[in-house]
């Protein structure tokens, strides 16, 4: 009988049974000792919604228009680096679902599947550009996802240095694998994930591995990968990024307001408010909270995304009710993957958050996107 899930969590429960030990671990960890991560989740669980009753929502849409596009959910994709270590196939599975079903996917620079993949299955996906270290490589990614015809290139700034991520260092994850007794011991009891792998080869950093040479191993293409990590990038850089780009750019991982005003002033298109899922500053304040002082300083007509803890429609309605257009989402469709495989997982996991948003807005009282980031919070004597 197949599995079925109604929640998000019962995945990420169901990821931790079918995975081995490093892969969930590099999936659901963060940096430091994991306050920044827990610090978004707590964010969501704060916020309580005040419903409105007695309107009419038999006919209603969650329908945004956002960035020159139209989709059907306000909710998309994050760009996920080895995304096919979770479970091979995983890329093209997300970016297959989420064109079915008209809400973004983010293509990310570490991905495991190449730009030119990607846009064959899903044209209308998006790019997110790590600038590293070597130009002429950051020139080239951009090159060829303007060829693709990627209407949005996502910028990504909140890694001027890898994050400490710790349960990595314990479980002493390197690409490629290092042999051990514990991993063995650990793939054992995971053979479906083990033989699934195994089938598929070890993930690689496809949109890479053209500018490593012909020999590079996958030791070589993860040092190439961590060189993408670098602190050079400034608002001159961006401003030739910016002058390059033809479409759409967003710029993601802003978190001061002065910096969004900044993005805006530089000719940004969108920005995404977050702090890389908790993954790079322990230190980081939660995204949701982050949020309304941002979209202050933008102004309501500039496009504002954020991520970082969403794990429900009803964060969906939160975030969007704090000040975001559209969410993303990372860590939530990699459980549904890890819990049913690429294409079912992606999925359900669409469904469920699509279905937790329609109850949510049908109780909220609200007939469209518009209204959903109209919601009155609920004020309680502790907030006093």
């Amino acid at each position: 009988m197949k599995a079925v899930f109604h929640t998000i969590d019962q995945m990420r429960q169901a990821a931790r049974r079918r995975l081995p030990r490093f892969a969930f671990d590099f999936m659901d960890g963060g940096s430091g000792g994991e306050l920044a991560l827990r610090r978004n989740r707590d964010a969501f669980a704060r916020v309580q919604l005040l419903p409105r009753t007695l309107v009419d929502c038999e006919s209603r849409s969650r329908r945004v228009e956002i960035l020159g596009q139209s989709f059907a959910q306000p909710f998309g994709v994050a760009p996920i680096g080895l995304a096919n270590l979770i479970w091979p196939g995983a890329d093209i599975g997300l970016a297959r679902a989420a064109a079915g079903a008209g809400i973004p996917y983010v293509l990310s620079t570490a991905g495991t599947t190449a730009i030119e993949a990607v846009a064959a299955i899903a044209p209308d996906a998006w790019f997110q550009l790590y600038v590293g270290r070597d130009q002429a490589i950051v020139d080239s990614l951009v090159a060829r996802a303007d060829a693709a015809g990627f209407p949005v290139l996502v910028v990504t700034v909140d890694v001027p240095a890898p994050g400490k991520r710790v349960r990595d260092l314990a479980n002493r994850f390197s690409l490629p694998f290092r042999p051990t007794g514990r991993l063995a011991v650990d793939l054992l009891r995971h053979p479906t994930w083990s033989v699934a792998t195994a089938r598929a080869g070890a993930p690689r950093f496809a949109n890479l591995e053209r500018y490593g040479g012909k020999d590079t191993d996958a030791r070589s293409l993860a040092t190439l990968m961590a060189e993408q990590s670098s602190a050079r990038l400034d608002w001159r850089i961006l401003s030739e990024i910016r002058s390059r780009w033809p479409r759409k750019l967003v710029i993601k991982g802003l978190l001061h307001p002065e910096d969004a005003r900044q993005a805006k002033a530089a000719g940004a298109d969108g920005i995404v408010v977050s702090n890389h899922g908790g993954r790079q500053l322990e230190s980081a304040p939660a995204t949701l909270e982050a949020l309304p002082a941002i979209r202050a300083a933008v102004g309501p007509e500039m496009p504002v995304l954020l991520d970082g803890g969403i794990r429900s429609g009803e964060d969906v309605a939160k975030a969007l009710a704090l000040g975001a257009d559209l969410v993303l989402l990372g860590r939530a469709f990699l459980y549904g993957v890890a819990a049913l495989g690429p294409d079912r997982g992606a999925a359900e996991t669409i469904r469920i958050l699509g279905d937790e948003l329609d109850r949510a807005q049908v109780q909220l009282g609200c007939r469209s996107h518009a209204d959903l980031r109209q919601v009155q919070l609920w004020r309680s004597h502790d907030d006093n």
